[in-house]
């Protein structure tokens, strides 16, 4: 089977999906309910660290799309 991008652009692409995944890991966590309140919702990990490393293998997926090997 013949892919249109070279094997380094896969490889690439699967690790920013993988950082994606990562980032999406990062955000998930006990929500607060009707009763009680739970203040890790706004936590540095949940609101900041995450997105951030998400939006990164977001721009990575780009990169790695858009890569082209400088021949010789």
């Amino acid at each position: 089977m013949r892919y249109n991008l070279p094997k380094l652009n896969l490889i690439l692409i699967a690790v920013s999906f993988v950082i994606i995944i990562i980032g999406f890991a990062l955000m998930v966590g006990e929500p607060s309910g009707a009763t009680e309140y739970n203040p890790d919702i706004f936590s540095v990990r949940r609101i900041t660290v995450g997105p951030m490393i998400a939006l990164f293998g977001f721009v990575m997926m780009i990169v790695a799309i858009l890569f082209k090997k400088k021949e010789k």
